[in-house]
Formats: structure tokens, C-alpha cells, sequence
């Protein structure tokens, strides 16, 4: 994998999700997510100082259930308070040890020798992943290529968590791609470059529309911290990934089926005569 090159965002691209953010933003249930996970989020808290052990986190949470958020908390709470260097130090069977809760032991073993593979590397070439002028592109793009098991999605996570939750970065999971853009009417290539892509669409909304996104945050009163002068890519993104996770992944009989024409997308006058329509046949 290498840095993907940014193309054009169509306008239609970022009135659909404006439009959806919208709607996702004024339900209670995706509220409530929005704000237990938005200032410290329960997945990659700012709790942990270490920006290395935030990116540890980040590819540790891989293959791990909502319902199993409480043991990953814990996992990632022991490793913190081993310290980083320590973890580098450890041995294959203490390691095994505290990743077995998780599983993947290997995989997840690996990934942090990678991990801190990547870091040496970086502080030898200059490479600051924190500098304010580090282009987040380039870093998402050598993570994927230097860290064992890291996609895109891991990568555009790990340097988020890094940086901070407002540095500007959208990450996209599995499902966003596979459900959320579909539900936008965006097109997307093949394979795992449909990460970045997505992520690139996203950000280019939030940035064309910046002051539009906060307002949606206070016009539905959502209770969290968006930084003075910083773009709302996080509270964007979790708006988007709740109610992609309550909504789509089953997908909720709320759900209009005429997505993405009906500018509505749950609670619209279509589910009401879909379900009429039914009942006369």
C-alpha cells in the first residue's frame, strides 16, 4: 500500500452527507453514542499520554466486538501501565499473556514489534508524526507499508489516536465503506484503496462545510468539545459510525429503502407506505 493521492470531491458527494449527518445527528440513540465517546472515547482514550501506546491501541482494537469493549479497556489499560519500552522489552510469552484475552496473539505480538520498528525508523529519517506539519496522507500511507497487519483503516487510526481526536482525520471501517457509501450514492474503487477514498470524501465535506457541521452539533444540542477554530472531523465521524453501526448493520426497519434519493434517509413517509403496500398483498 502507498500514500493515495487525493481527487476531486463532487458537490453532490458533499450535500449527501451533510444531508445525512444531518439526520443521523437529530436521533436520541446515535446522540447518546456521539457523546459517551466524543470527548474521551471508550475505544482510544486520551487517558493514555504515550501517543505510541495510543497507536498500539488503535491496532490492538482490530477484530474486537462492541460487546468486548469493557476487556480490550482493560488490556490496553495494563499495557499503559506497563509503559511502551517495556511492552518493546517483553517477551513473546508475557506478551501472549496480555493480549490473550483478545486472541490473534501473534498477529497482535507482531504488530507491535512492527509498531516499534516504524518509530525508530521515524526518529532517525525526522519523521515527527505529532509535528503540525506533518501530512497525515504520507503517514497513513507508510504505516500501511512499514507496521505488520496494518490496513488503511488501522493506519488512519493509529495516527489519529497519535495526534489527537481533531487533527483532522476520518477514519473508515469495513462497514462504512460497505454500507455508508452506498447509502450516500458514492462510488468507490475496489479493495482496500476504498478506505482512503471514502476518508478523502468525508474530510473534503467536512472542510467545504466546516461551520455548517457545527451547527448541526449545537442545533441538536449534542453535549461534547469541539475545539476553537478545529474543523468537527470527529464528531463527524462518530455521528457517521453509530449510525452506520444502530442503523445500517442491520439495517433498522426505520431505514427508507430509497436511500440515497430520499434526503430523509429514517423516518420518512416512504417506510410508512412501504409498510402499507405490504400489508394489502
Amino acid at each position: 500500500m502507498t500514500t493515495v493521492r487525493r481527487s476531486a470531491v463532487k458537490p453532490l458527494e458533499i450535500r449527501r452527507v451533510h444531508r445525512l449527518v444531518a439526520r443521523a445527528a437529530a436521533l436520541p440513540d446515535v446522540r447518546a453514542e456521539v457523546e459517551a465517546n466524543h470527548d474521551n472515547n471508550r475505544w482510544w482514550p486520551m487517558t493514555i499520554t504515550d501517543p505510541r501506546v495510543r497507536m498500539l491501541a488503535a491496532g490492538w482494537s482490530t477484530r474486537v466486538s462492541y460487546r468486548m469493549v469493557g476487556t480490550y479497556a482493560k488490556v490496553i489499560r495494563a499495557a499503559d501501565a506497563l509503559g511502551f519500552d517495556a511492552l518493546v522489552a517483553a517477551t513473546e510469552v508475557e506478551l501472549a499473556e496480555l493480549v490473550r484475552p483478545l486472541g490473534l496473539a501473534r498477529t497482535r505480538i507482531d504488530y507491535l514489534r512492527s509498531l516499534a520498528e516504524l518509530l525508530r525508523g521515524w526518529s532517525k529519517e525526522g519523521v515527527d508524526p505529532l509535528s503540525a506539519s506533518a501530512d497525515n496522507d504520507e503517514l497513513i500511507g507508510d504505516f500501511t507499508q512499514r507496521v505488520h497487519g496494518a490496513s488503511y483503516k488501522v493506519a488512519q487510526c493509529a495516527i489519529l489516536t497519535a495526534r489527537g481526536y481533531h487533527c483532522g482525520i476520518i477514519p473508515v471501517d469495513s462497514g462504512m465503506v460497505s454500507k455508508l457509501a452506498p447509502a450516500l450514492g458514492i462510488d468507490l474503487p475496489p479493495g482496500a484503496v476504498a478506505h482512503e477514498r471514502m476518508r478523502h470524501v468525508l474530510e473534503a465535506a467536512v472542510h467545504a462545510r466546516a461551520r455548517d457541521f457545527r451547527a448541526l452539533a449545537a442545533e441538536h444540542d449534542h453535549q461534547v468539545t469541539i475545539p476553537e477554530g478545529a474543523e468537527p472531523t470527529w464528531w463527524v465521524h462518530l455521528t457517521l459510525i453509530y449510525f452506520k453501526r444502530l442503523y445500517l448493520n442491520g439495517p433498522s426497519p426505520k431505514l427508507c429503502a430509497h436511500r440515497p434519493l430520499c434526503v430523509r434517509a429514517v423516518g420518512c413517509a416512504h417506510r410508512g407506505r412501504a409498510a402499507h403496500t405490504r400489508g394489502r398483498g
